[in-house]
């Protein structure tokens, strides 16, 4: 029985090291003061601007490539729903014109070929 009860304690305290090194790896500081979402452990800071917002992707503390991403743009202000194209823009950006983001709004990028993948990620306007 006590050996049991010593391979019980032993995985639980190894669950509680795992858990604490996956709560460790969260979403990040600003680095363009936007807000940072995380979506298959890359990190994307979403930008707004006058004519649109710019989205930076960062892989584990390195700018990663925006060459060959692209998507869409969704943005909910209130009850209303608008689509804009989101574009590589050279370095680590993403750019997505013809929309303005206010305080309150809501966003989800869907932007495909991120490390062969399709990445969603959702942002709140602050």
């Amino acid at each position: 029985m006590k050996l049991k009860q010593s391979i019980q304690i032993a995985l639980l305290a190894m669950s509680a090291l795992s858990l604490n090194q996956a709560l460790a790896h969260g979403a990040g500081k600003p680095l363009h003061g936007g807000t940072v979402q995380v979506a298959n452990d890359v990190s994307f800071e979403l930008v707004v601007e006058a004519d649109g917002a710019t989205i930076y992707l960062v892989d584990h503390d390195v700018p990663m490539s925006s060459k060959g991403i692209a998507g869409k743009l969704t943005v909910l202000q209130g009850g209303s729903k608008t689509e804009v194209e989101v574009k590589e823009a050279g370095d680590n950006k993403l750019r997505a014109t013809g929309v303005k983001l206010s305080k309150g709004d809501k966003v989800v990028a869907v932007l495909n070929n991120v490390e062969g993948k399709t990445a969603t990620v959702r942002f709140a306007v602050k």
